[in-house]
């Protein structure tokens, strides 16, 4: 017994140094930076409660964290839904090392330290950038331009608000104005954006950085008559074709197809999504809720993954944390993995006239005729758009039951 009780005793004290040399995250508001380059820094900040639980905020956006584990002297910060993470070293009440999206080997380097402000404020306003603002990306180059619609709300130095586009919304985005120099960024979990500007009473021209890995031109000028496309009208089935058909894996292996007795005689939705893609996320969130809030026998919601990461292993196990995440109780298939390729993704349902974005749904009725094809998603950062689309959607699938 006594040989056992030393091994018992040893382990303890081990135990106990072992936790007592573990650095953890103090309570308290930080400004995080992310390095997109040598003279750039994009910020945002967080709140830790305890140990194991923080909050990510962005504007009117929290996003709660609570996938939090320490390894010797360093901390790993799983964000929700998405694989990526953070891990930092706990040195002198700060926090340095780097986000990591390891299926697309992409590396930030990650600093933090306990302040409550995002952008510092150091010069008085030259201007009011309240209102909407008609927006061309990469407008010195015909093939990558794409238009956009900046809403944006000011009070004081403080900005906030968005850049809606075709395909979905740049999130949350919250920042300053000192002069006439606009900053403005945004981190979900996924995607980090930073947005600068030099802005006078009718124009801005700036950059768009997405991350260290992506830059591009962009300029704007005010209209606050400017709409984007119909959304309705962007995507929509070949000439030839008045149905869509496909069979995918769900996560038992099983092929799923919409020509099962499941589907017949009932509304359908067909979301093509990515458990990467924050509109998405945004999108599945909706649904998820209406789902659960509105039972109808003669409803069904079903979900085409497209995935980047490499295995169908992984792929199944990013669809699981989303459906954990999200309270899924609709099916999600896997269509694709190892790629996000729209191209891909369009040769996997060749009715379509393109893939334009993730996330797409397509209105099929009781017939298994296709009603209409939404691109994109107006996502909560985009306020009254956000609304709109609710509304719209609640009277058209209502619509479609009750044929």
């Amino acid at each position: 017994m006594r040989p056992i009780f030393l091994l018992a005793l040893i382990l303890m004290i081990v135990s106990c140094k072992k936790e007592k040399n573990v650095a953890a995250l103090e309570t308290g508001i930080y400004r995080a930076s992310l390095q997109v380059n040598d003279t750039l820094n994009l910020p945002f900040n967080f709140q830790v409660f305890s140990k194991n639980r923080l909050q990510i905020f962005n504007a009117e956006e929290v996003i709660d964290v609570n996938e939090i584990e320490y390894k010797n002297d360093s901390v790993y910060i799983q964000m929700p839904v998405f694989e990526s993470f953070i891990m930092a070293k706990i040195e002198d009440h700060q926090l340095n090392g780097s986000f990591v999206k390891p299926d697309l080997n992409r590396v930030m380097p990650f600093k933090a330290i306990k302040n409550d402000t995002r952008f510092e404020v150091t010069d008085k306003s030259n201007t009011d950038i309240t209102g909407n603002w008609e927006t061309i990306f990469s407008p010195d180059v015909e093939e990558d331009a794409y238009v956009a619609k900046g809403i944006f709300k000011q009070k004081g130095n403080m900005v906030t608000g968005t850049f809606r586009t075709t395909t979905g919304d740049y999130r949350f985005l919250e920042g300053v104005l000192n002069g006439n120099q606009l900053q403005v960024s945004a981190f979900d979990g996924s995607h980090a954006f930073l947005f600068t500007a030099t802005v006078t009473d009718s124009t801005m021209s700036g950059n768009f950085f997405s991350g260290n890995h992506w830059s591009e031109p962009f300029v704007a000028k005010r209209n606050d008559a400017f709409e984007l496309p119909d959304a309705n009208t962007l995507t929509f089935l070949k000439e030839g074709f008045d149905s869509v058909d496909f069979s995918f894996p769900d996560e038992n292996g099983n092929m799923v197809s919409l020509s099962e007795n499941r589907f017949n005689n009932k509304v359908v939705l067909v979301q093509i999504m990515g458990t990467w893609c924050p509109n998405c996320l945004d999108e599945t969130k909706f649904y998820a809720e209406y789902y659960k809030n509105n039972p109808n026998t003669d409803l069904e919601i079903i979900a085409l993954a497209f995935e980047y990461v490499k295995t169908e292993e992984a792929a199944f196990k990013n669809i699981k944390r989303l459906k954990e995440n999200t309270g899924i109780t609709y099916p999600v298939l896997l269509a694709q993995y190892g790629s996000s390729s729209k191209v891909k993704a369009n040769e996997k349902l060749p009715m379509l006239n393109h893939v334009l974005s993730y996330p797409t749904t397509i209105f099929i009725d009781k017939t298994g005729t296709v009603r209409k094809i939404h691109t994109g998603f107006n996502g909560p950062a985009t306020g009254d758009k956000f609304t709109e689309f609710k509304t719209e959607f609640n009277s058209f699938v209502s619509t479609l039951l009750s044929e």
